[in-house]
């Protein structure tokens, strides 16, 4: 978890609430299906486009997972957002970088289901 981060929307006393409500032990952080970059072994799984938010606390994390996956031979598209903060790709109307991940995101699943 980064330091520095957004204090806006996502800081790290937040990023723990949300750990709180997510798990229900604490022994669950070490699981990959709640922690995808604890995985021992990410090679097969389908390819990834990975998008982090350059404000994002959580960025870091999502890029090593990114890497890893790479690392692992699985086609990876890694972009982040200069300037943006967690959340911004739900803020379609307010900020045109929503609306470019959302189309990245879904020109993925067009390839994907094709």
């Amino acid at each position: 978890l980064r330091e520095a981060g957004d204090p806006l929307f996502l800081d790290r006393d937040a990023v723990a609430s949300c750990w709180s409500h997510y798990l229900a032990r604490d022994s669950d952080r070490d699981d990959p299906r709640a922690s995808p970059l604890r995985a021992g072994d990410v090679r097969g799984l389908p390819p990834a486009l990975v998008i982090t938010a350059e404000h994002d606390p959580l960025r870091d994390e999502a890029e090593l997972y990114a890497a890893k996956l790479a690392a692992g031979g699985v086609p990876t598209e890694l972009v982040r957002f200069d300037g943006m903060v967690h959340g911004f790709f739900s803020m379609t109307g307010v900020v045109d970088a929503a609306a470019e991940a959302q189309a990245l995101a879904a020109r993925a699943l067009g390839r994907a289901f094709r």
